[in-house]
């Protein structure tokens, strides 16, 4: 009897509180930005050590990490303000201050303090672009400005500064591995990040289906030459990208012209009579 009580007077369940944190799957953005970090900070040692070629691989695996690191962030809910300041500064030290640490050892350092002041100028305008970057986040945009970026985005720039070295890995040194063809890369490439041009996004490009297996074929085929021609390929690549700024400001002002003739307001008979030049007389 005294054993049945005391078994129906059972103690309330102690709730242990779950402990928050983050799971495996929001810190992999994370892990792959350090993993570019790393890359970044790797590339300046081959350049310090005259390992040019290794140092732009390394730049290139930043690239290719840094591309990944904000889809798989959307895509496993992982974004926060610590992502977004953690990928700008991996940013700008494997995109700004690595390709300018790497000329300046390899070419530059022929051009004294010069050399020097255009090195540092590329880091800084690197910074300035990653700054406003920041500051636009979260801004509503007009619909035709979300294809397009403003200036040219800190990893397109580290590839295309670094051309000259790409193209003396293939044809050997001689003009691209002089300094004023590389300071000239340094100057247009700082103005081109800081500057307001609009450069094409290709992040919410829709592929029509028809189009679909010919870009895999086209895919195929870059990563072959790739594999067979790399720096050829990645010369090609940096050019073709300069390439198509023209084409990119040209279509930007084009759909600004659409959007601003569907949102002006229709004019009255009287009005579009009265705003109507004078006609010629005879």
């Amino acid at each position: 009897m005294f054993r049945r009580r005391r078994q129906g007077r059972r103690s309330p369940r102690r709730l242990v509180p779950r402990i928050a944190g983050l799971s495996i799957n929001q810190l992999i953005p994370n892990m792959l930005t350090l993993l570019a970090l790393c890359a970044g900070l790797t590339a300046i040692r081959f350049g310090v050590h005259g390992k040019w070629q290794e140092g732009v691989v390394a730049i290139l695996l930043a690239g290719l990490l840094d591309g990944l690191d904000g889809r798989l962030a959307r895509l496993l809910q992982g974004t926060s303000k610590f992502v977004a300041e953690l990928d700008s500064l991996s940013d700008f030290v494997s995109f700004g201050v690595a390709p300018a640490m790497l000329l300046y050892f390899w070419t530059m350092q022929g051009a004294g303090g010069v050399g020097w002041v255009l090195a540092m100028l590329f880091a800084v305008c690197c910074a300035l672009r990653l700054a406003r970057f920041n500051t636009m986040l979260g801004t509503d945009l007009p619909p035709y400005a979300y294809n397009f970026f403003t200036g040219v985005p800190a990893p397109a720039a580290a590839g295309v500064v670094m051309v000259p070295m790409v193209v003396s890995f293939e044809f050997g040194d001689g003009v691209a591995a002089h300094p004023a063809v590389a300071a000239l890369f340094l100057v247009g490439v700082s103005f081109l990040m800081v500057s307001k041009i609009p450069t094409f996004s290709f992040k919410k490009v829709r592929i029509p289906h028809g189009w679909v297996l010919p870009i895999l074929l086209v895919v195929g085929l870059l990563a072959a030459f790739l594999v067979t021609e790399p720096w050829l390929t990645l010369a090609l690549l940096g050019s073709a990208y300069l390439g198509l700024i023209p084409f990119s400001v040209r279509a930007f002002h084009r759909l600004k012209a659409e959007a601003d003739r569907v949102a002006a307001p229709e004019l009255s008979p009287e009005v579009a009579a009265e705003a109507a030049p004078p006609a010629p007389r005879a």
